[in-house]
């Protein structure tokens, strides 16, 4: 493959995850983009025509509900890997690499009695549960507004004919 194919591709792959997630960093990040790059990249990706229409026809695929989904997402496939690598730090890491942790998971941080931190991360079964609901509303959702186009036109949109 070609780098300009590769790039094309991870370009498309950009303007999914940012569709689903919302999060222009974490999209870029898990479209191939290094951590470092990852923020720079996905604000150029943003400014492009190209990239916003993707975008846009993808959240229209999408519907009212890909905010939540993604969310829901999130929660339920997310990594933890940030949230873990601050509870065994020894000390507050600099703000400059805190602002980029990934904390999404995470419900509460507090400190123990003892000099221990405790990091509570959302349930992941839950929000898979939840998922699950949601995306079998909106295909029941979907179905029955088919169903009701179907019984209310009159067949001329289609270009049936009786």
């Amino acid at each position: 493959m070609s780098e300009k194919d590769e790039l094309r591709n991870r370009r498309k792959r950009f303007c999914y995850l940012y569709a689903v997630l919302g999060d222009p960093e974490e999209a870029a990040v898990r479209a191939g983009y290094s951590r470092d790059e990852a923020l720079g990249a996905a604000m150029e990706l943003l400014k492009s025509p190209i990239c916003r229409r993707n975008i846009a026809q993808l959240r229209g695929l999408l519907g009212d509900s890909a905010n939540v989904l993604a969310g829901l997402r999130r929660l339920a496939f997310g990594s933890c890997n940030d949230a873990v690598q601050l509870a065994f730090s020894d000390e507050l890491p600099p703000q400059d690499v805190l602002g980029r942790l990934d904390l999404y998971n995470v419900s509460e941080i507090k400190r123990v009695r003892g000099g221990g931190v405790e990091v509570k991360v959302f349930d992941r079964i839950r929000a898979l549960e939840k998922l699950y609901e949601l995306e079998n509303a909106l295909t029941e959702s979907g179905r029955a507004e088919a169903l009701i186009r179907a019984l209310t036109s009159d067949g001329e949109e289609d270009g049936a004919e009786c």
